[in-house]
């Protein structure tokens, strides 16, 4: 046979060299795999705390900077303490994915370590107070968020790296429900570390931060294949550039704009959120036309991914504003009327919602092991039916609740949840090939936090929404039973229902705020009554409760979608399983040697394992037949071997 031509030399790369199908991977021993769990698994959990550590915390730190969040002038601040730092880690995941499958995923992973703890102790050592403290707060959350970014992105690529198939789910599983737990976990820390000091909120991370970057770089090893390229510059700055103007017109559009009760019809929302989507049009165009493109789209044509990915995206839709919403129910409402004064509600909501982390925490782990056996499709799609008669169940219960049926709907939630994240997350690493883990992995995770971000902007607006429908007339109605003159509280009862939103949120009670020298003039028990903890939480509870059912409505539907999304991946597919039974191609006109060089790639990127014996290989690759056909080029069908 003709030895073939030689090929054109390409332009050197900005890459180290690629790591060969072929070359032997570092000996680690056999416990190597559950270092990287544990290792990872801190990194996850520690960068999902931080997500929502401040929302219970921010009170006690805009007491401890001086800032009344109420006012109009810090709205920006309020929502950027948010919001920032998810924001950032939607738009760098792919990015530091991409990278990661560059350079070394360790590499970043142990990057993204070290510069979480800089920041860590930056965000705590603050001086500046004011606004200036505020800005300063959020930019260090930003630069936070690149550490947690590089964290997101190569987690689940070196844990899919480190554990054999026949163990993948259950560790990508452990890895996930951690990083969900994480998030309402931190609910729990702020509320008890906010109120002995605001900056232990963010010096909790420091001594975590610091043994987990000395223990991956002691520990961990490169595992992965690694390949030369160039950095895609127009698509990197072209996709930053459109998702931050989406996310950020997402994030204004919340606010107040003129008579408007929203922002959604300002002309700086409109031109971020339509320009946005114009960038990030011609991002796509970019990535179908450069040799090395950051956002690998051929991957979308692997079905699992693909359809792994939009139930990730709904589920995150429908579960994102459920955590503002408990936590507006709890602080603002339910706490208050039982007694509870607004300074000790942040600590007690964040306990109150220990049932949805309990949940998470059951059936995480034992999803993700079962999918290892039985595939990602009956858990996943399981999980999110059982998560929308969840949001049902919320939706009948009244506003004033007995806690045990929230807590039992709320447990419900969180294995509905847990019952899908695990194997959700296994079926789409699964499905990657070895040298686009990371790639892979970061655009899961853009999906996946980019619709945390949406989903705030939905339910606040579809909050709002009910809010303003019937705010003002219980507004007008309550202050006028209680002596307020009818002039007074007209005007009171043009609150923009935005920032009655907000006080419920932080658990504060505005109406000192409001009345103000009003109060003198009311006799002593009612100026008592009115600046009470239970006034004020009566009052907004029946508005609230219309823009509630608004907002599950959304939440059911997203979840059924999701689990149609979920029934659509089709059975078991094992992106390194279907690479060992493609053994030769029906087209006589495809080279032999390219058919050898498959066959060596498979053989060598996944050797024989313990514990998969033949005829699971078998199975798979017959389940893999039909879902492979779908989806191969024309003209080349692929034959599978019923046996190797």
């Amino acid at each position: 046979m003709p030895a073939p031509s030689p090929q054109p030399t390409s332009e050197p790369s900005t890459a180290p060299a690629a790591s060969p199908p072929g070359a032997a991977k570092p000996d680690v021993g056999r416990n190597y795999k559950w270092i990287a769990l544990s290792n990872t698994t801190l990194g996850m959990l520690m960068a999902t705390v931080n997500s929502s550590i401040m929302l219970i915390a921010l009170p006690d730190i805009f007491r401890g900077i001086g800032i009344n969040p109420l006012q109009s002038s810090n709205t920006t601040i309020l929502l950027w303490m948010m919001m920032g730092f998810m924001v950032v880690t939607a738009v760098l995941v792919v990015s530091f994915g991409r990278l990661g499958d560059m350079f070394g995923r360790v590499r970043m992973f142990n990057m993204g370590f070290a510069i979480f703890s800089v920041f860590s102790i930056l965000l705590s050592v603050t001086w500046l107070h004011g606004q200036a403290g505020g800005w300063y707060l959020i930019g260090m959350r930003i630069f936070q968020g690149v550490g947690g970014a590089m964290l997101m992105a190569n987690s689940a690529a070196i844990l899919t790296d480190a554990f054999p198939l026949n163990q993948r789910g259950m560790a990508l599983g452990l890895n996930q429900v951690a990083a969900i737990a994480g998030s309402f976990i931190g609910l729990v820390i702020g509320g008890l570390l906010g109120p002995v000091d605001w900056r232990l909120v963010f010096l909790i991370s420091v001594p975590f931060g610091v043994l987990g970057t000395v223990w991956s770089i002691l520990k961990l090893r490169e595992r992965g294949e690694r390949r030369p390229a160039r950095l895609d510059w127009w698509g990197n700055l072209t996709f930053a550039a459109g998702l931050i103007a989406v996310l950020v017109g997402i994030t204004y559009g919340i606010q107040p704009y003129g008579s408007h009760v929203m922002g959604w019809t300002s002309p700086l929302v409109l031109s971020l959120t339509g320009g946005g989507l114009v960038v990030l049009a011609i991002f796509c165009y970019i990535e179908t036309r450069v040799p090395e493109p950051m956002f690998h789209l051929n991957l979308f044509r692997i079905r699992a991914f693909t359809f792994g990915n939009l139930a990730s995206l709904l589920s995150s839709l429908g579960r994102g504003g459920l955590m503002f919403i408990l936590i507006i129910w709890l602080q603002g409402i339910y706490l208050p009327i039982h007694g509870y004064s607004f300074e000790n509600t942040p600590l007690w909501a964040g306990i109150a919602m220990l049932p949805l982390t309990i949940g998470f925490l059951a059936a995480g782990p034992v999803s993700g092991y079962l999918s290892d056996r039985f595939g990602a499709r009956p858990f996943a799609t399981g999980g999110m039916v059982l998560a929308a008669a969840s949001f049902c169940l919320l939706e009948i219960l009244p506003v004033n609740f007995q806690y045990w049926e929230f807590a039992g709907i709320l447990l419900l939630n969180g294995i509905g949840m847990g019952l899908f994240a695990s194997p959700n997350r296994a079926g789409i690493m699964n499905s990657l090939p070895a040298n686009q883990r990371g790639v892979g992995a970061g655009m899961s995770a853009t999906f996946q936090n980019s619709a945390m971000v949406l989903s705030i902007g939905i339910f606040f607006s579809l909050i709002i929404l009910g809010l303003s429908a019937s705010l003002p007339g219980h507004l007008y109605a309550g202050l006028t039973a209680h002596g307020v003159s009818a002039a007074q509280a007209s005007k009171f009862a043009q609150l923009p229902p935005t920032a009655v939103m907000f006080a419920a949120l932080l658990g504060y009670n505005p109406i000192q705020m409001l009345l103000g020298s009003a109060l003198n003039k009311l006799p002593s028990s009612q100026a008592a009554y009115l600046t009470g903890h239970s006034f004020f939480p009566s009052l907004i509870s029946g508005p609230f409760q219309s823009g509630l059912h608004i907002a599950f409505d959304f939440a059911i539907v997203a979840c059924l979608v999701a689990a149609v999304a979920s029934l659509l991946r089709g059975k078991q597919y094992i992106h390194d399983l279907h690479a060992v039974t493609v053994t030769e191609s029906a087209d006589p006109e495809m080279p032999d040697e390219l058919v050898a060089e498959a066959d060596l790639a498979a053989a060598s990127t996944h050797p024989a394992e313990p514990g998969i014996p033949s005829g699971a290989r078998v199975a798979i690759a017959q389940e893999l037949e039909e879902p492979s056909r779908q989806f191969a080029t024309p003209g080349r069908a692929i034959r599978f071997r019923r046996d190797r």
